[in-house]
């Protein structure tokens, strides 16, 4: 299989389930867990390592190789919008009315205001939809592929340099 394609579809993949372990553990109820969420980025890099590696051993070229992490976190932020969409349309309900109630929980433990509680869970309740979750879990796995691409292509060029032709032969 295509390198592009399978680290893609293996970063959404671990992604989706990672999401589903939250749900199944409860975590994305607990104002101290909830924040494990974010090994997705952790996952994400390992996945792009992995990829960009692969295609690297092609000979691809910088550039090529940041194109090529772009297009993996492309096929992840597919795979996981997706995945979000079941988590939170069929397998988790009441999801936005758990975070919801996290979110005033930790308000009210920081002493603000009900007035300001009330304005910021009004707030919050317009982008938490499941397809704007879901645009957002595209949007962080696109950004962060990139930028981690960048990085990752420049060492992992590094340690797997591209033959140049000797002349004359």
């Amino acid at each position: 299989m295509n390198p592009i394609l399978s680290a893609g579809l293996l970063i959404g993949v671990l992604c989706g389930i990672w999401t589903f372990v939250m749900g199944a553990t409860g975590w994305y109820k607990d104002p101290v867990m909830y924040r494990m969420f974010f090994a997705v980025i952790l996952i994400e890099i390992g996945g792009l390592i992995w990829g960009l590696r692969r295609t690297a051993a092609e000979g691809r070229g910088y550039g090529s190789q940041v194109v090529a992490g772009t297009m993996m976190a492309t096929v992840a932020g597919v795979v996981i919008i997706g995945a979000s969409l079941l988590f939170t349309t069929v397998v988790y309900t009441d999801y936005f009315d758990q975070l919801e109630a996290m979110q005033i929980e930790l308000l009210q433990d920081q002493g603000v205001p009900e007035a300001e509680i009330a304005r910021q869970v009004s707030e919050s309740r317009a982008a938490n939809t499941p397809m704007g979750q879901a645009v957002s879990g595209f949007m962080g796995t696109l950004i962060t592929g990139i930028v981690a691409s960048a990085v990752l292509a420049i060492w992992i060029r590094s340690r797997h340099p591209i033959p140049r032709p000797q002349p004359g032969r």
